[in-house]
This record gives structure tokens, sequence and C-alpha cells, in this order.
């Protein structure tokens, strides 16, 4: 049985806001990184759980490497893929990890009570660095989301609610950041196959 494309996508209007929210916050985004408190494990485990999520091939994929790097064993990448990350994350990390779940899973709205719970939890400056690597995660999610979603409509099944004219122009902007991934991707896969 053939299914409906089903995962989130952009549309027109949500693309180019969270493109100019991730342009206008590029100072933060910097100053996120040089955090002490966030880890490169602490970024992939939020990177990994959003990507879970939204179920971005390219991001999972790029993503479940980039933990394996930064000292997460490959059963913990397992687990925050099945979104079952509360045996592996520190307790500093589970509200993080639960927000940005809920992030994730509300495409975007998450509930007032959960941010001030997070704001709370990580104060002012940390909540806003973590949040930062929220939406530059999601992002990416969407954007893989939609690239494939370009493809299933060449296969007839098109992602519901999507425009053809975005599509085409989404295709056109994403190109030549998005086709390399995509080869390196089918490349890498391949290459585990046959080892």
């Amino acid at each position: 049985m053939n299914k409906q494309f089903d995962r989130k996508i952009f549309t027109a209007g949500s693309f180019f806001s969270d493109l100019y929210f991730l342009m206008s916050h590029f100072i933060s985004i910097a100053k996120a990184s040089k955090n002490e408190k966030i880890s490169k494990a602490f970024i992939e485990k939020i990177m990994t759980v959003c990507t879970a999520v939204n179920g971005c091939v390219y991001c999972e994929w790029f993503h479940a490497k980039q933990a394996v790097k930064s000292g997460i064993s490959e059963s913990e990448v397992k687990n925050m893929i099945n979104l079952q990350f509360h045996a592996d994350a520190s307790d500093f990390e589970i509200p993080a990890l639960l927000y940005t779940q809920h992030f994730a899973e509300t495409n975007r709205n998450p509930d007032a009570e959960m941010t001030n719970g997070f704001k709370e939890f990580y104060g002012l400056k940390t909540s806003k660095d973590i949040y930062m690597f929220i939406r530059m995660i999601y992002f990416g999610n969407l954007t893989g989301n939609t690239w494939d979603a370009i493809f299933s409509r060449f296969k007839g099944k098109p992602a519901p609610n999507s425009k053809i004219w975005f599509e085409i122009l989404f295709f056109i902007l994403m190109f030549i950041f998005m086709f390399p991934i995509m080869i390196l991707m089918r490349m890498d896969k391949n290459k585990k196959d046959y080892s």
C-alpha cells in the first residue's frame, strides 16, 4: 500500500519566516556555541531528539555520525532516535530534551507553561542558547523533509498542502546544498551495505 507523504514540511511562509529568524539571530547562534554548560554531546542529543520527531533522513544520518564522534555510544543514539533518552541523559540534559521533543511535536508552538519551566530550569542565557540549537535543527529537519516532498510528488504522492510553485522555488534555492548531502548519504549507506 502506498503511504502518503506525512512528514512536516515548509510552506513558503514558514520557510522564509524561519530563514529570517536564523539570519537575524546569527550572532546569538555563534554565542550559543561558546556556552560552556552546553557540551558538543549535549548539542547532538538535542539535534537527534528533534530529528527523531520530525523524521528527516538526512539529519538522522548526519547527526547520528556526529553524536558518535562527540562520545555518545551507538546504543544511546538508537535510544534517542526512538525517543528513549531518559536512561542515557543526565539530569541537566533531560528538561532540554523533553522541551525539544515538545517543541517539535507542537510544530514550533510549545505550551507556555512548558516554556516557562524550561527557562526557569536553565536560566535566561542557557535556555536561549539551547533554543537557538533547537531552531537550527528544526530548520534543518524541515529542509530535508521538504526536499523529499519534491521527489515524493514525482512519484505521484504530493505532500498535503504543498504548492508546486514553492517546491520548484525551494528546489532551485536548496539544490546546491541538498543534492551533495543526498549523494553523500547514499554513498555512505551503500558502503555500509557492502562492508
